[in-house]
């Protein structure tokens, strides 16, 4: 098992596939891109099959999440799904995209044995997509978004951040939109992990924002907190339900106690926390010739060391060197 000394297990293992995306979303990169990290630094199909295997069958891992970056720029995206299905105890196998490249793909990843996706759309106006994305695809994402549900990916999830001044208006109609369509809507707040370090705590639109948001239109009632557990979203019913909105309080509102969470990103390294600012290098032991066992040991030691928390509040609280894109959402 991956324990760490305040008694939490990691059962969610997320996994980077690429640092490189196709958007330049204003909240995670400069517009010019970022320096990518080069072939050779990259994990290997092989070695990522290798390392979920690892932590499926040895370490007790029993959720995988594909990330990027975007994932789906990852050639070998559906064998690396098909041959985690394989494994026994077979995980639950999910994949966070910006959905740009699932109209073509989601046949193929739902029948390599992926089981569902989450999307993100920050908003429904074209225009105001380009200015968050800085490109023109909006309507790729809605295509995918079609694709996904069509191919069976349920249920299918939407990942949502409000930038005051750009698409804050937009909480009430993203939910409208949602329900309507039958997608499970989740808004998240800004974290610190953009590349520029410009996160500016004052400007993030808030947990409570964006339910008072939300109330000018529809009845929340609060999901009871027993109902959560680990899940990083606390939910409301939507007008009695059964539809159901998340907000994911990563700052103002943290869900530290009950992470149950594993990081490995796509050069190899270990993070036990998405704020970590040290990593455990699983690569050169891999390359090495090391054994499972001795690369298990090592998974478990970098989990061990987890801090009880993210420390945001924290007046020394640094965010970390790697951006979003580089350590996988």
């Amino acid at each position: 098992m991956l324990l760490d000394t305040f008694g939490r297990q990691a059962v969610d293992l997320r996994v980077s596939l690429t640092d490189r995306c196709n958007l330049r979303c204003t909240y995670c990169m400069p517009e010019e891109g970022l320096q990518w990290l080069a072939k050779p630094e990259l994990l290997t199909d092989e070695e990522i099959v290798r390392l979920v295997t690892i932590a499926v069958r040895d370490l007790g891992v029993r959720e995988v999440r594909f990330t990027g970056g975007e994932p789906m720029l990852r050639p070998g995206l559906v064998g690396i799904v098909a041959a985690c299905a394989e494994l026994e105890p077979r995980p639950e196998l999910s994949l966070t995209t910006n959905g740009i490249g699932l109209a073509r793909t989601a046949v193929a990843l739902k029948a390599a044995g992926l089981d569902r996706v989450n999307v993100s759309l920050d908003t429904l106006d074209p225009d105001t997509f380009h200015t968050l994305t800085r490109r023109h695809r909006h309507h790729d994402v809605l295509d995918g978004l079609a694709a996904a549900e069509a191919a069976g990916l349920d249920p299918v999830k939407l990942n949502a951040v409000l930038m005051r001044g750009v698409n804050d208006h937009e909480a009430a109609d993203l939910l409208g939109w949602c329900v309507e369509r039958g997608y499970e809507l989740r808004f998240i707040e800004q974290m610190p992990l953009d590349a520029q370090h410009g996160w500016d705590r004052s400007q993030m639109v808030t947990a409570e924002e964006i339910l008072e948001r939300l109330a000018t239109r529809f009845a929340l009632t609060a999901e009871p907190s027993a109902v959560r557990g680990a899940a990083p979203a606390e939910r409301w019913l939507v007008d009695g339900g059964p539809a159901s909105v998340g907000v994911i309080a990563s700052v103002t509102r943290p869900f530290c106690r009950a992470c149950d969470r594993t990081r490995l990103t796509a050069d190899g390294q270990i993070r036990n926390c998405l704020f970590a600012t040290g990593e455990t290098d699983l690569r050169t032991a891999l390359r090495s010739g090391a054994p499972d066992a001795e690369i298990g040991e090592l998974w478990r030691v970098a989990m061990w060391g987890k801090k009880a928390g993210a420390g945001i509040d924290d007046p020394e609280f640094l965010q970390p060197e790697r951006p979003m894109s580089a350590i996988g959402g």
